[in-house]
């Protein structure tokens, strides 16, 4: 959903915590609601995303996820966690607030330039870089959990389905997690994935950026099974070195596809190589958000969680940070 649908006028007056002052309402999904903040302690705007009351036990057990990754992570291609915890029984989330189009809304208007799309890759794969060099695996990339803001800097969005690189907090066999239309082929077959699959599904973000159009295109089942059928069509003769690239990032075999840091340092040679920490955001003062994950362990009961394969429908809602 984008910043200002279905907003309201009416502020609340109540400081979440003693701390973030609650304004309108920015975004609205089926297990939460996201309110655009103020974090009194600095002034700075936040989004405040809150679990609808009698949220479901696989709800409230995938933003725990989301918040145990992203308190794992800092670099200026992600979306930011400020603070996590729970109110009158209610989870809640503090992140960024980024306010602009996302990458699936700008696709709409039709294909990007190259320039525009080698910056996008860039920023990240650079960022997905940082997350794998941290042990987890998105499983989730596609043009709406891509941010594009003020347009100096794409970030990557919603680790609610995210998983440990080793696979400690993988589903059981068979079970196949993700956005149809940017599903790698291994996990389209509901086999384990590691940092390979968020390659491929880059892969696929970047040609739909440069030609407009969804490879995979269809219901879930439809769109899922496409890619065990036929290769992504990438065109010849992209500019940049991109026809090459994007061919070995959505290379059918997992080990032959690049690593995301080989993919950043190739799209944009004069970075200097990036080491773990590097990219650090200034220090807030804000809760140990992995004290405030474990408070929400607390509040998740019940057994595993199933997670349906869902399409990505041309209208789906664009997360804003902290999407319902």
């Amino acid at each position: 959903m984008t910043p200002g649908e279905h907003a309201t006028s009416e502020p609340d007056d109540h400081a979440m915590a003693g701390r973030y002052e609650l304004g309108p309402v920015i975004g609205v999904g089926s297990s939460a609601v996201v309110r655009r903040g103020r974090d009194r302690h600095d002034g700075e705007p936040v989004a405040v995303k809150m679990f609808h009351p009698g949220s479901s036990a696989a709800d409230l057990r995938q933003q725990r996820q989301e918040v145990r990754a992203l308190s794992q992570l800092d670099h200026p291609g992600l979306v930011g966690l400020h603070d996590a915890g729970s109110e009158d029984g209610r989870p809640y989330v503090v992140t960024d607030l980024v306010e602009g189009p996302t990458l699936a809304e700008r696709i709409k208007d039709g294909p990007l330039a190259v320039a525009t799309v080698l910056r996008i890759a860039g920023d990240l794969a650079d960022a997905l870089a940082h997350v794998h060099d941290c042990g987890i695996v998105h499983r989730d990339i596609k043009p709406a959990n891509v941010l594009l803001g003020d347009g100096t800097q794409a970030r990557l969005a919603d680790f609610g389905i995210s998983q440990s690189a080793d696979g400690t907090a993988s589903t059981e066999a068979g079970c196949v997690i993700g956005t149809a239309a940017y599903l790698a082929p291994e996990q389209a077959r509901g086999e384990e994935v590691g940092p390979p699959a968020d390659v491929y599904a880059l892969g696929l973000v970047l040609l739909e950026a440069l030609t407009g159009r969804r490879e995979y295109p269809g219901l879930a089942v439809e769109s899922a099974t496409a890619r065990l059928h036929r290769r992504p069509l990438v065109p010849e003769g992209l500019p940049g070195g991109l026809t090459p690239l994007l061919r070995a990032m959505t290379s059918d075999d997992p080990s032959a596809r690049p690593e995301a840091a080989v993919v950043a340092s190739l799209l944009t040679p004069q970075r200097e190589p990036r080491p773990v920490g590097r990219h650090r955001r200034p220090e807030r003062s804000r809760r140990p958000v992995v004290l405030a994950a474990a408070a929400l362990v607390l509040v998740v009961a019940g057994g595993g969680t199933a997670l349906a394969l869902h399409a990505a429908p041309d209208g789906a809602p664009a997360p804003v940070a902290g999407q319902p």
